[in-house]
This record gives C-alpha cells, structure tokens and sequence, in this order.
C-alpha cells in the first residue's frame, strides 16, 4: 500500500503496523483531526485516492475529472486499536448515504470510500457497511452509497 503525501510515497509493511486509507467528511483535516485522537493510532495523513490521474494538483482534484477522493491515511497499531474501532468512527463521523457530497462540501472527492490493505479489513468493511446499512434503513435513511476498495497500487497526493 502507497500513500503519497507531503513528505513523500510511503510503503508500510513494517511488522505490527497497519493502514487503511478512510476519505471522508468533505473536507478531510477534521476527520483527520478525529482519527488522530484516537489512541493507537501511530499516524495520519491526508492525501487522493481512487483516481486515475498521477499525481494531480489539488485543482485538479476539485474538478472532478481525476476521480480521486479526498483520503485521511490512518496508520495503526492492531495491539491497540482495532481497525473495527476505526470502521466505528468512520461510519459514524460522516453521511454515507450522500452520493458525492459531505454537507455543503459537494463532487466527487468527497464521496464515502473505504480503501482496504488486506482481505481481513475487506471482510470487515462490508460486514459493517451491512450493519450500519440496516440500521439506518430502520431509521428511514437512504441506503450506504460507500465504496469500498482495495487499496493496491492506488496513490494519491496530499494538499499542497
């Protein structure tokens, strides 16, 4: 899993330490902000994902044509968090029933997205996306609209 931010492409594989990239929130240094509060969690960054520009420029991003989403990058320890905790604040910081839009934050790079780096977080995203489905179905919400991706080979780029 890649990641480019500010200070450069990162690859972690480091024994212990896991990622998952969670866009959100519209614009992603609140929820950034939320994720690193968390305790266990080593480090966050925002960065694009889901795009198939390289290396776009933050104007382009906004354009809508790179198809990139507005990511928060969570690096973790498993020993003390679990990545279910991190699904938890995800669901439950943002609106995953709006379609390209978070609140008056509007396009493409804010739509609700999941980028996974194993097939355990794969199994758990979708389990909670159908948790969190039914329930605010029962509520009389629309239904989720997050995708949830492999996050293999995808980069993105931070805010500059």
């Amino acid at each position: 899993f890649f990641f480019q931010a500010e200070d450069g492409i990162r690859d972690y594989k480091v024994t212990g330490v896991q990622t998952c990239a969670l866009p959100i929130s519209g614009c992603f240094w609140g929820a950034e902000r939320r994720f690193w509060s968390l305790p266990g969690v080593i480090k966050t960054s925002v960065g694009y994902m889901g795009g198939h520009t390289s290396n776009p420029t933050y104007k382009e991003v906004c354009s809508g044509t790179t198809d990139h989403a507005e990511t928060v990058e969570v690096v973790f320890d498993p020993e003390k968090i679990s990545y279910q905790r991190l699904l938890e604040e995800f669901w439950t910081m943002h609106d995953p029933t709006s379609l390209n839009r978070q609140g008056g934050d509007i396009g493409t790079q804010y739509r609700s997205a999941i980028f996974t780096t194993n097939e355990e977080q794969i199994i758990a995203a979708v389990n909670t996306r159908e948790i969190y489905n039914d329930e605010l179905k029962s509520e009389g919400f629309a239904d989720i609209v997050t995708e949830i991706q492999d996050a293999t080979g995808q980069i993105g780029r931070a805010h500059v």
